[in-house]
């Protein structure tokens, strides 16, 4: 079959030994598989019912990131199964501290262009940022991968996003990525893969830390999986196979454009992620709590645009800020950089390398009625503690802007 082919199809492609097509369903071979601190117990026990081990400890990874440090001793009792499981087994292990699994991955080299890998936390989208196809299965599933190193999908259709141009002031691949979730619709590319072109300079203007965070929020969109065609950068950082490239007449369900000359800041609105408006019409909101961090905005890069905004200033009277490092190594950089320091001045506080209160089970949850500018990729009702919390999700400069004014900024405001 000589068809055309997205670069979803050919990843899946290469881990089927033959050419697929959408719609088909496949048995493909895994590269990685990858699990986290609040599956793992399901996860074991799925395995001492198959009466399986990891067909591949090297190839199995298990990350303590999204309740770490443990809040209670159920989340420290699950913490510790998963902790001997590890240690009998030899998959690599990444205890507390070290950070969120996607980001890790990345770091650790484990995540590299071309892989299939799985994971048991929604947004293993994030591995597209690298060209790899990455996508979130449930405890069952991930079992079966760790023991087999094989799983089942169902070859999605593509739809292309085209990225161009260079951002204007003010302007990030958060805005970006939520501009693309607002236009698709939570249910726009529902077990499609999103395949993102940045073209026209948007190429080099965003690295593997703003691929990342489009890829990450593809998830938001419903997509199986979010792939940043590999270029400027990650040309730079990686050897990319010949192969791993759309076909120029390959075939998508839609195409969407965002011209970042003419994007302005964004962010979403309670209580739904494709709630976008530009953050302008919102001006002058009150804001209580301001979380900086998770996988998808918790990089140095990210706590650069924090600390360039608080330098030399205060966090308004009233205002919360916690800003959590997506890992100990932008943790150690932070330190290394003077950022973390320009942080604890202006009034921060500095949580554990890890998800914090993204899911609202730990470090910093909002209470009744309280208004969170966050910098993470959900901002459902009750997602990071009170139902009547509300949640504005926003790029880090905007989320600096309003731990530092008290309020959502307009568009004209400046640090």
């Amino acid at each position: 079959m000589n068809r055309p082919q997205t670069l979803a199809e050919k990843i899946l492609s290469q881990k089927a030994g033959r050419p697929v097509s959408p719609g088909e369903l496949v048995v493909v071979e895994v590269d990685h598989a990858m699990t986290i601190d609040s599956i793992v117990p399901t996860v074991i026990d799925r395995l001492a019912y198959l009466e399986a081990e990891p067909w591949d400890p090297a190839r199995v990874s298990l990350v303590f990131d999204h309740v770490a440090p443990p809040a209670n001793v159920n989340v420290a009792n699950a913490q510790k199964k998963g902790r001997e499981w590890a240690r009998r087994t030899g998959v690599n292990f990444f205890e507390v501290g070290r950070g969120i699994c996607h980001q890790v991955l990345i770091e650790e080299g484990i995540a590299r262009p071309g892989m299939l890998i799985v994971g048991s936390d929604s947004h293993s989208t994030t591995y597209g940022a690298v060209g790899a196809f990455g996508t979130g299965m449930g405890a069952t599933d991930i079992a079966l991968a760790v023991a087999t190193g094989k799983t089942w999908l169902r070859v999605p259709e593509s739809v292309k996003v085209v990225v161009r141009g260079r951002p204007r002031p003010g302007v990030s691949a958060k805005d970006a990525a939520l501009e693309m979730v607002g236009r698709l619709g939570a249910d726009g590319a529902t077990y499609m893969a999103v395949e993102i072109h940045l073209e026209d300079g948007a190429e080099e203007a965003f690295g593997l830390s703003e691929r990342m965070t489009l890829a990450n929020l593809a998830m938001e969109a419903g997509a199986k999986a979010g792939l940043v065609v590999p270029s400027g950068e990650i040309l730079r950082r990686y050897d990319i196979p010949g192969w791993l490239y759309p076909d120029e007449d390959a075939r998508y369900e839609k195409t969407l454009v965002i011209d970042l000359a003419a994007l302005t800041p964004r962010l979403s609105a309670p209580f739904f992620v494709d709630n976008v408006h530009p953050t302008a019409e919102y001006a002058g909101t009150p804001v209580d709590f301001v979380f900086v961090g998770t996988c998808t905005n918790g990089r140095i890069e990210d706590l650069r645009q924090v600390a360039e905004v608080l330098k030399g200033r205060r966090v308004a009277e009233g205002v919360r800020l916690l800003v959590v490092p997506a890992s100990s190594e932008v943790l150690k950089q932070a330190m290394e950089e003077g950022v973390l320091q320009t942080l604890v001045e202006a009034g921060a506080t500095v949580g554990t390398p890890g998800c914090g209160p993204c899911m609202g089970r730990h470090l910093g949850v909002a209470a009744e009625g309280e208004r969170v500018v966050s910098t993470a990729n959900r901002n459902f009702r009750g997602r990071m503690g009170a139902a009547s919390a509300e949640v504005y999700l926003a790029s880090p400069r905007t989320a600096a802007l309003a731990a530092l004014t008290g309020r959502i900024p307009g568009e004209e405001e400046n640090p």
